[in-house]
């Protein structure tokens, strides 16, 4: 038998695969012709699918070495490489296989993966795009493709790459998978929902496709769906961590938060340095109420993955409701934040050179929010949109709500120009506000969920400024200014110096917001304490303000009221024991401690109609529940702190000149209280006034409060001329 005979037989034998026959061919080929190219070569790739990889590249390297011109061997050298982890080698051996070979369109798509496995992502794209090119009716290609657009945060072509992919091959349960996850980031929930599901007609066993499926249902607010999506996942595999995660956001988004803390804890059980498991942990305990516990659970997810964005603001956000926390703790947790994310970009920033000099131009000012919806911050937008001078003014809005409503309309019509921002990376959206000549860039989230602070601190607009998700800083040192007043930020105090607040403090002549009730608010009713009930004190805040500080004060003002009730948000569950246990503790019983529930905004309101006086929880002060309270006849007794969120209430009462109700010590506050409750004439005559009173105060004038604030931006915008 001939070489060439030989050379056939061993090659008949190796697709066959007859290992062990061919590779005794190919050696008595080599012991006849040592420098037989590609013999050497076939050796190479037998001891590459045997997992010998190391031996495969001595062998495909001699192959080369006597004939280097073979793209096949190159791409061999590559894939035995790639194997061993040496992806830049390997890309440098599939750049030459192309060389050699520019149409080989396996070797791009091998070449695409390993870049991508080094993370130049550009390149691998490119490589995808050329592949595509060669074999346009390619589903490997579409799909490969696909994935490297979804990883650069280019959704829109990536959803485009997964349907051409699956046109070409409609049962590929990968495209389907990744096509439902890019959806569901775009924000098209709906489809990402048809997708998982045409994935699980394929594969209805997969655990991982319940996990997709239950995030989409979720996107959507279809929280029963997501919640049964997430325990079918489970009943085919108990000990699925994703599942569990997902499986305890959409119960806590449920408020079911003790079952919520349990699924969290499972998953952590079974992956202890899961971030995301951690991250939802300190939500719930948030949500309870558990600050302590909290504040811990973020700092494992940030100890697990330093680098998580959201962790890092939650737990910034969090430090806000802690009776233990300082300015100093949250400047610390500031400074992390801009190690983090804010320092690694400064390099790399481009001051924005709007145009400055033309006559009569007109300031454009972009608010970014995920809140444009019937939400607080919506609400607070309101009347400012409404009220903008569009003379002087161009508004743009950069929108990140998953679920829009009917306040997203209405806040949708009062834009000059409206961008959804939902699925849109970070350095993408910075793009478009440098495309759009943004002057002024308002960041309405700071470090509530869903914020875009990354945005922020790569400087779009050349005047960044934080307003309206909370009193306080951001601490972002690009963000220039925040908008206060001097309730809030006293001038010199403590909580104006440069190692609280990254931004200059620019405080509005009256308040810092303009309060905007429903267009349908339920009446106001007699004084209810003239009922045989007696008096109501009450709290309807988030119960993530109300730590065990705030209940002992509670519990003495009760104490000191004979015969007064309490009336109170609480989660169901364990944190209603908890209430319970701390009153009792206290002597209150429990007959006079009234827990109630969410409820719609409307029942929310009517139920001001059963208090008789509001108490404000500290440090973190209600902000819209005192407003609400107060146009509903409710006056609101605060206790005033050093930080900001301290004194929301003395902003608010101030403003519409009920300053006296401001304690600034707990002995002050339950004076405060018990004395407003012991004069049923004062608190009817505040019930019948209120409302009227805060119509005619700065808290509620619209224009003046736009012109204010619009005046302000003039300020900044002339400070950073030049």
């Amino acid at each position: 038998m001939t070489i060439p005979q030989a050379f056939e037989l061993a090659l008949t034998h190796h697709r066959a695969g007859r290992l062990a026959e061919a590779e005794a061919l190919y050696r008595q080929i080599l012991a006849a012709q040592p420098n037989h190219a590609d013999a050497r070569r076939c050796l190479g790739v037998i001891a590459h699918q045997a997992g010998r990889h190391d031996l495969a590249v001595e062998w495909i390297r001699q192959a080369i070495a006597l004939h280097p011109n073979n793209p096949a061997a190159h791409s061999n050298l590559a894939e035995a490489y790639g194997a061993l982890g040496q992806f830049d080698e390997a890309a440098a051996a599939y750049c030459r296989a192309i060389q050699l070979k520019p149409d080989f369109y396996e070797v791009h798509i091998h070449l695409g993966n390993t870049l991508g496995n080094l993370g130049r992502h550009e390149e691998a794209m490119a490589a995808f795009r050329r592949a595509v090119q060669l074999r346009p009716d390619s589903h490997e290609a579409h799909y490969n493709l696909g994935n490297t657009l979804s990883h650069r945060g280019q959704l829109d072509e990536a959803i485009a790459s997964y349907r051409q992919a699956l046109e070409l091959k409609p049962d590929s349960l990968e495209a389907l998978n990744n096509l439902g996850n890019a959806l569901r980031e775009k924000g098209h929930f709906a489809e990402a929902i048809a997708a998982c599901r045409r994935a699980l007609a394929l594969q209805p066993d997969c655990p991982a496709l319940y996990v997709n499926l239950s995030a989409a249902l979720s996107g959507l607010g279809e929280l029963d769906a997501a919640t049964a999506a997430c325990r079918r996942a489970l009943e085919i595999q108990p000990d699925f961590p994703e599942a569990l995660n997902n499986l305890g956001t959409a119960l806590g988004a449920r408020g079911l938060i003790d079952e919520a803390l349990a699924v969290c804890r499972r998953a952590l059980e079974l992956r202890p340095d899961c971030p995301r498991a951690n991250n939802n942990l300190g939500a719930a305990l948030g949500a309870q109420g558990l600050l302590d516990e909290a504040v811990a659970a973020y700092r494992r997810a940030l100890q697990a993955k330093p680098d998580f964005t959201a962790a890092q603001s939650n737990l910034i956000f969090t430090l806000h409701f802690h009776p233990g926390s300082d300015v100093r703790a949250i400047s610390e947790e500031h400074d992390r934040w801009n190690r983090h994310f804010s320092a690694p970009l400064q390099e790399f920033l481009q001051r924005q050179a709007n145009d400055r000099a033309a006559a009569g131009r007109k300031l454009r000012v972009g608010y970014v929010s995920p809140d444009f919806r019937n939400h607080a911050v919506g609400r607070y937008a309101l009347p400012l949109f409404e009220r903008h001078d569009r003379e002087q003014f161009e508004i743009l809005c950069y929108s990140g709500v998953l679920q829009p409503d009917w306040m997203t309309e209405r806040l949708r019509a009062l834009a000059g120009e409206w961008r959804n921002t939902v699925g849109v990376s970070d350095a993408r959206l910075a793009e478009m506000i440098r495309a759009d000549q943004v002057d002024i860039l308002v960041d309405l989230a700071m470090h509530t969920a869903g914020n875009r602070l990354p945005v922020f601190a790569r400087q779009p607009a050349p005047v960044q400024v934080a307003w309206l998700a909370y009193p306080g800083s951001t601490g972002l040192p690009g963000m220039g200014y925040r908008l206060t007043d001097a309730h809030l930020d006293p001038p010199g105090s403590r909580s104006c110096g440069t190692a609280w607040s990254a931004e200059e403090p620019v405080r509005l002549p009256d308040c810092w917001c303009c309060y905007q009730p429903a267009d349908d608010s339920p009446e106001i009713n007699p004084l209810p304490a003239f009922s045989a009930e007696g008096l109501t004190f009450g709290s309807l805040n988030n119960f993530a303000k109300v730590n065990e500080g705030a209940l002992a004060l509670w519990a003495r003002v009760l104490a000191a009221a004979p015969g007064s009730r309490l009336l109170m948000f609480c989660p169901e569950g364990s944190a209603r024991e908890r209430v319970l246990a701390c009153f009792h503790q206290r002597g209150i019983a429990p007959e006079r401690v009234v827990l109630t529930g969410f409820l719609p905004r409307w029942e929310y309101l009517q139920l001001y109609q059963r208090i008789d006086l509001a108490l404000d929880p500290f440090p973190c002060n209600g902000m819209t529940t005192t407003c609400d309270a107060l146009w509903m006849g409710v006056p609101v007794v605060t206790l005033a702190g050093e930080m900001p969120v301290s004194r929301a209430g003395l902003s608010i009462l101030s403003t519409i000149g009920l300053a006296e109700m401001a304690a600034y010590s707990e002995d002050d506050y339950v004076r405060l209280a018990v004395k407003l409750a012991g004069n049923l004439p004062r608190l009817a005559e505040l019930r019948a006034t209120l409302r009227p009173r805060m119509l005619a105060s700065p808290l509620m004038d619209a224009p003046r409060f736009a012109r204010n604030v619009e005046a302000a931006y003039w300020s900044m915008w002339e400070q950073n001329k030049g």
